[in-house]
């Protein structure tokens, strides 16, 4: 009894039927700080060590956001069962092993799908994968392709295969939801549930607060992140967003023209930046990098933006902040500059960007946030407004700021040359 309730306490409460589902897609939506992608990785490493023919795939849209992520949560999940000393770590593939008999948790992306449908295994089968931060996956047809990889049999009894899935949900339209969560359209053999950060008892009082305050402050944005409701499109200041997957180097070279643009924050607001490829003449914007990140100094900044190659762009940034930018001017970033602010500036520039199709790379995880949950006022009616609520807006402001000099007449510098911008989009890998 003592045993139980010791491991009970190292796994958590909230997640029992989850832990023992067998359905072959088990799905979890849900708030942030909910501790799904914790709880995944202590499952599959128990699940690992109980069944000696298993096999773990571990996918994310893109391979490199693994080592951050699940491969970092995967070994945590080690070090809390106690049992690390019975895995090798390899983190420059990365890959983890387990020792006693030689099954793998292997980790890809989704950005080379080759090197994901040709896996082989030596010991047992592949017979699980999991699936984190799924809202990524732009189409059904991505998703449902690795799937088609975990196939086979093995002479068993207690064998099984699942897909298991794990995202923050953040707009109604995304295939996830009709294919799992929907009753007229779900597949079969689905076990779909939706937790919040009320089941994790791991969070302190600091956290909770944070958590509820957001009902106050920014309720729209607290059905998501703090319940994990579905994100709702209705309201939403640009409704011409798109995500999906571009080559960002030959969009750069084909259309030549790019813009970039910055806004400040500190304690509670990040510093962002985002950069998009300009199609004037077909009207579309292809944003394709981000930054956002809080609690960031002038050398910080300055750093970042050397180290994503933006240090010779045209970047235009909040003019609320004109010593910020000289600061960093003078550190080594020249053409940086202040926006256009006057009256009607915010409303005019949002008009300009409503007048494009707007692609978004997969990868702008933060920009793609902000296109579901940046929304109009509405009045005591339930009208909405043609106002914009000052939140969710930090990369939308930085778009604004970047996309002025097309609509606003002002003395304009030197473009940004191609050359530049192609030779960071390969530094970038992208």
């Amino acid at each position: 009894m003592q045993n139980a309730l010791n491991f009970r306490n190292i796994v958590g409460g909230g997640y029992n039927a989850f832990w023992h589902d067998r359905s072959f897609y088990r799905v979890v939506k849900g708030s942030r700080g909910s501790k799904k992608s914790k709880t995944t990785a202590l499952n599959y490493i128990y699940r690992i060590m109980e069944h000696e023919w298993s096999n773990l795939l571990v996918i994310r849209r893109f391979s490199n956001t693994n080592k951050q992520s699940t491969y970092t949560d995967l070994k945590w999940a080690c070090n809390r069962l106690g049992v690390a000393h019975l895995f090798k770590f390899n983190e420059s593939l990365p890959e983890i092993t387990y020792k006693p008999t030689g099954q793998k948790i292997l980790f890809r992306g989704l950005d080379d799908p080759l090197k994901i449908t040709s896996i082989t295994v030596d010991v047992g089968i592949l017979s699980w994968a999991w699936f984190e931060e799924a809202y990524q996956i732009e189409t059904y047809d991505k998703f449902s392709t690795v799937v088609e990889s975990i196939r086979g049999s093995y002479d068993a009894d207690d064998f099984f295969k699942q897909i298991t899935i794990t995202f923050n949900p953040w707009n109604e339209r995304h295939w996830l939801k009709a294919t799992f969560f929907d009753e007229e359209t779900k597949l079969a053999n689905v076990f779909a549930r939706t937790t919040t950060f009320r089941v994790n008892e791991w969070l302190d009082a600091v956290d909770i607060a944070r958590y509820e305050d957001m009902y106050i402050k920014n309720p729209r944005r607290a059905r998501i992140v703090c319940d994990g409701d579905w994100g709702i499109a209705e309201g939403l200041v640009y409704d011409n967003a798109k995500v999906i997957d571009f080559d960002a180097y030959k969009k750069v070279k084909q259309i030549q023209e790019t813009a970039h643009g910055m806004d400040f924050g500190f304690t509670y607001d990040p510093t962002t930046l985002i950069n998009v490829v300009v199609d004037l003449k077909q009207k579309e914007l292809w944003i394709y990098d981000e930054h956002y990140e809080k609690a960031m100094l002038t050398d910080d900044i300055v750093k970042m933006i050397k180290r994503k190659g933006y240090q010779n762009a045209e970047i235009v940034a909040d003019s609320a902040e004109g010593r910020l930018i000289a600061e960093i001017k003078n550190k080594g970033i020249p053409k940086i500059r202040k926006s256009v602010k006057g009256k009607g500036s915010i409303m005019q520039g949002i008009q300009f960007i409503q007048g494009f199709k707007i692609h978004v790379h997969p990868s702008c995880e933060f920009a793609i946030e902000e296109f579901n949950t940046y929304t109009f006022e509405q009045d005591r009616e339930g009208n909405w407004l043609n106002k914009p609520i000052d939140k969710n807006n930090h990369l939308m402001d930085a778009l604004r700021y970047a996309l002025e000099k097309y609509h606003i007449e002002r003395a304009k510098p030197k473009k940004t040359t191609v050359k530049n911008t192609i030779r960071t989009l390969k530094s970038m890998g992208l």
